[in-house]
C-alpha cells in the first residue's frame, strides 16, 4: 500500500520552512533577503528587459535556471545562487536547490533527505513535501511550474504524484509501470519533461500540468527541448556522420531536420527552441581541446529555412517561462556571461548580454612583459617577452623586426603547460642584432578555434655604446681581411661560447664588402673619427695619401675622402683610443727612426687630425703597436706595444696625449700575427684584444680584467672560419 502523503496548512509550512533552511543554507546563506521585487496581483513582475547595462554574472558557475524575475547559478564549490535580473544580488544556499516557474511566478524548490521544501518568492508561501529512504517511502522525482513531484514504488509498479499547494496530491497518468529512474524537469509554462527508464532504454514523454496526462515522446534521442509549438532533439555520436537535430511541429507531427554539418564532433549537441527557431551547438565552453564547427550556437528558422549565428559558444541553455532561452556563453565582442535569446516577431534572434562575468570569449593579453621604449643592451642581458593569456592559443609565433634594415626574425615562443601564458627569453636572436627601431607582433591561434587569432605589438628602441669595431652597428666589434685578390671581407665577433668547458668561441661568417682594396699599403680600423656612431678606416695609398671611408653603420663604407698626404714615413699607425680625454678618437704613428706621434683626433670627417705631436722617441724597438682603449680604468685610453721577442708592453694613457712608463705584462705573444683591439667582445663594458695566429696558429680573445697590473685574461680559442686559413690576408 503507497504510503499516504500529507499536505500542511498554510500556517504550519511558514514555520517549517524556516526550520529546513536553517539546516539546508548553514554558514553560506547571506544576509540579503531572498527576494524583494515588486508584487502585482500576486505575481512577480519581471524587469530582466529593464536593464540598461549587464549586471554581474559569477565566474567558472553553471547556469541551472532562469525565471520570470531571477536567474539560479550554481558555483564548483556546490553553492546555489538565486540573483535578481534587476541588479544580480540575491541569497546563496548550500545543497540541491532548483528554480522552477509558472508565467508569473518564481519558485524555489529546496532537496532534503527527508523533505522538499518549496518556497513561492512572490508570497513567501511554502510546501513541504516529506520524502524518505525506506522502501515504500515518497521518492524525490523533480519539480516544474508549481509542483513539487514524487514517486511510490506500490505493487502495482511506480507511481509518480504531483504535489501543489492547496491542491490535493493528483496521480500522473500514462507512466508506464516498470518505468525507472524518473525525473521531471520544466518543458513549458504548459507541460513538464519526464525522462524514465523502461526495460534499460532511455524514453520521455510529456506531462501535462494541468490534467496530469503524460504523453510519451520519441525514442532513442539524445538532448531534447519543448516550446509551445515544437519539439526538438539530437542525435548522432561523437564519430561517423556527426551529430544531426529533428524538429517536430507538435500540432501536425511534421517533422525536418536542421542543417547540422555532418561533420564528426567532439560529442552530443545541446538543443534548444525560441518560437521559430530551433538552436543547436556544441555543449561546452573554454576547455574546448580542438576547433569544432559545432562549437558556435546556432539557429534554424523552420519556417523560413534561415540560419544564423547566436553565440560563438555556450555552456549550458536553459529555458524561460516567457519562451525565451538563456544561455551560459559567449560572443566574440561583447564577452562571457548569461545572455537572453528571444523571438523577435519574425526578425533574426537577438541575444542579449543580461549578466557578464567581466572574460572575452576571444583570446586576449591579460599581462605583458616586452622590452621598454628604450633598451640599452650594455645594462640589459638580452630580451625578454612574456605574456599572459586570457586561455591558451597554439602555434603562436612572435616576429621581430629591424625597421631600418627591413631583416625580420620569427622568434619561436613556448606555451606554459599549466597557465594560458608565452614566453620568449634571451640573450640575442643571433649575432644580428643592430641598434635603432624595432617593431615586434604576436600571434597565436585559440586551442579550440573560438573567436580570431591573438595579436599584440608594440616597438623598442636598442641602443648601446659605441664600438671601434662595429661596422653593422650590432653592438659586436667586427674584423676586417683583405685578401690577396684586393677583396675586402668583414667578420662578426660576435661572443658567442660554443664549448665553455674549453673556452672556445665562434663569430660569424665572413660577409664580402668590395674589391679593389688592394690599391693600400696599410689599412687601419680607427673607431669614430668622423661623427658618425660607428667606426671608420684609415686606408694608405702607395703613395702616401690617407684615405678616410666613414662606416655607415649597414657593415659597408661609405665612398673616400682624402685627409692628409706624407704618411708614407711612417711604419706603424693605430687608431682607436681617446688618449687626450676629450671624448673624441685620436690617431698614433711611428716613423722609421722610432718616434712616436700623436695625431688629436677632431671629431670632423673633412679635417680629422690636428696637426702632429711628438711623443717621444725609442719606439721603433717595437714591431706592432695597438690603440686599445681604457683596459685599465684609468683616464684615458691606453695602447699596448709588442717587441720583436715578443714581449707585450701596456702604456697607460694620463689623458693629455702622453704616457706612464711602460709595464711588462706578458711574453710569446709574437705567436701572432696582428694585434686588433676588438672593442667590447663579450659586453662586459671593457675592450678586449684579439691576436690572429701567426702561421696557422689559433687566434685568441682576451678578455681585460680592468686592473692594469693583469690587464687580461687567458687567451680564449676564437674560431673565424676562412680567416684562420688565410693567414695571408691583411687583417685589422
Amino acid at each position: 500500500m503507497p504510503v499516504p502523503l500529507t499536505r500542511s496548512t498554510r500556517r504550519r509550512l511558514v514555520g517549517a520552512v524556516t526550520t529546513v533552511l536553517a539546516v539546508t543554507l548553514g554558514a553560506t546563506a547571506l544576509t540579503a533577503p531572498v527576494y524583494a521585487a515588486s508584487v502585482s496581483g500576486g505575481a512577480l513582475v519581471a524587469n530582466a528587459t529593464t536593464a540598461t547595462d549587464p549586471i554581474a554574472y559569477p565566474k567558472s558557475s553553471r547556469l541551472v535556471g532562469a525565471g520570470v524575475a531571477g536567474f539560479l547559478t550554481t558555483s564548483n564549490a556546490g553553492i546555489t545562487t538565486f540573483r535578481r535580473y534587476s541588479d544580480g544580488t540575491g541569497q546563496a544556499y548550500d545543497g540541491a536547490v532548483y528554480l522552477r516557474s509558472t508565467p508569473t511566478t518564481d519558485f524555489l524548490v529546496f532537496r532534503g533527505a527527508y523533505g522538499i521544501t518549496q518556497r513561492n518568492l512572490a508570497t513567501n508561501g511554502s510546501l513541504e513535501v516529506p520524502v524518505g529512504s525506506l522502501t515504500g517511502d515518497a521518492k524525490w522525482a523533480g519539480a516544474a511550474g508549481d509542483a513539487v513531484f514524487t514517486t511510490i514504488v506500490t505493487e502495482a509498479g511506480t507511481v509518480l504524484r504531483k504535489h501543489v499547494d492547496e491542491a490535493p496530491t493528483v496521480t500522473v497518468t500514462g507512466l508506464p509501470a516498470d518505468a525507472a529512474s524518473v525525473m521531471v524537469t520544466p518543458a513549458t509554462p504548459a507541460h513538464a519533461k519526464v525522462t524514465f527508464t523502461q526495460n534499460g532504454l532511455g524514453k520521455w514523454g510529456l506531462l501535462d500540468l494541468a490534467t496530469g496526462v503524460l504523453t510519451p515522446g520519441a525514442t532513442g534521442i539524445g538532448a531534447q527541448a519543448v516550446s509551445a509549438t515544437h519539439t526538438a532533439w539530437s542525435t548522432g555520436s561523437a564519430t561517423d556522420q556527426g551529430p544531426r537535430v529533428f524538429v517536430a511541429d507538435r500540432s501536425t507531427g511534421t517533422v525536418q531536420e536542421a542543417p547540422v554539418p555532418p561533420v564528426p564532433s567532439l560529442g552530443n549537441l545541446q538543443v534548444g527552441l525560441v518560437g521559430d527557431w530551433v538552436l543547436y551547438g556544441q555543449k561546452g565552453g573554454m576547455d574546448f581541446v580542438q576547433p569544432s564547427v559545432h562549437h558556435a550556437i546556432t539557429a534554424y528558422n523552420v519556417t523560413t529555412k534561415a540560419t544564423m549565428k547566436v553565440l560563438d559558444h555556450a555552456y549550458e541553455f536553459t529555458s524561460a517561462p516567457d519562451g525565451s532561452l538563456y544561455a551560459r556563453g559567449g560572443l566574440v565582442g561583447r564577452g562571457e556571461g548569461m545572455y537572453r535569446i528571444a523571438a523577435t516577431g519574425g526578425e533574426p534572434l537577438k541575444a542579449e548580454l543580461v549578466a557578464a562575468t567581466g572574460e572575452p570569449t576571444e583570446v586576449v593579453v591579460t599581462d605583458s612583459t616586452v622590452p621598454p621604449a628604450v633598451l640599452d643592451l650594455d645594462q640589459v642581458d638580452g630580451f625578454t617577452f612574456r605574456w599572459t593569456l586570457s586561455r591558451q592559443v597554439r602555434n603562436p609565433k612572435l616576429t621581430v623586426r629591424h625597421v631600418r634594415t627591413g631583416k625580420t626574425h620569427d622568434l619561436t615562443v613556448v606555451p606554459s603547460s599549466s597557465t594560458p601564458a608565452l614566453a620568449w627569453v634571451g640573450n640575442n636572436w643571433d649575432e644580428d642584432v643592430p641598434n635603432g627601431d624595432y617593431t615586434w607582433e604576436l600571434t597565436g591561434e585559440p586551442v579550440n578555434g573560438i573567436g580570431p587569432a591573438v595579436t599584440a605589438g608594440g616597438t623598442f628602441k636598442v641602443v648601446r655604446k659605441a664600438q671601434p669595431h662595429d661596422f653593422n652597428d650590432n653592438g659586436s666589434p667586427d674584423l676586417l681581411s683583405r685578401d690577396s685578390a684586393g677583396r675586402l671581407w668583414r667578420t662578426d665577433l660576435f661572443y658567442r661560447p660554443i664549448d665553455e668547458w674549453r673556452g672556445i668561441n665562434e663569430a660569424g661568417a665572413r660577409t664580402y664588402l668590395g674589391s679593389g682594396w688592394g690599391v693600400y699599403d696599410r689599412i687601419e680600423a680607427a673607431d669614430n673619427l668622423g661623427g658618425t656612431p660607428v667606426g671608420d678606416l684609415l686606408a694608405r695609398d702607395k703613395s702616401g695619401v690617407l684615405w678616410l671611408y666613414q662606416g655607415k653603420g649597414t657593415g659597408d663604407f661609405a665612398a673616400r675622402a682624402q685627409v692628409g698626404g706624407g704618411w708614407q714615413v711612417y711604419d706603424k699607425i693605430t687608431s682607436g683610443s681617446d688618449l687626450t680625454n676629450d671624448g673624441r678618437v685620436d690617431a698614433l704613428a711611428t716613423d722609421r727612426s722610432g718616434v712616436l706621434w700623436l695625431y688629436t683626433g677632431t671629431g670632423n670627417a673633412t679635417k680629422p687630425f690636428l696637426p702632429r705631436k711628438k711623443l717621444g722617441t725609442g719606439w721603433g724597438i717595437y714591431n706592432d703597436i695597438t690603440a686599445v682603449g681604457n683596459i685599465a680604468g684609468g683616464t684615458a685610453g691606453d695602447v699596448v706595444a709588442r717587441d720583436k721577442d715578443g714581449a707585450l708592453w701596456l702604456y697607460l694613457g694620463k689623458g693629455d696625449g702622453s704616457f706612464a712608463p711602460r709595464t711588462k705584462i706578458g711574453s710569446g705573444w709574437n705567436a701572432f700575427r696582428p694585434l686588433i683591439a676588438a672593442g667590447d667582445a663579450d659586453g662586459d663594458g671593457r675592450p678586449d684584444l684579439m691576436g690572429l695566429g701567426a702561421s696557422y696558429q689559433t687566434p685568441k680573445l682576451y678578455k681585460s680584467t680592468g686592473d692594469w697590473k693583469v690587464p687580461f685574461r687567458t687567451g680564449e680559442v676564437m674560431y673565424l672560419e676562412q680567416v684562420n686559413a688565410n693567414t695571408s690576408d691583411l687583417v685589422f
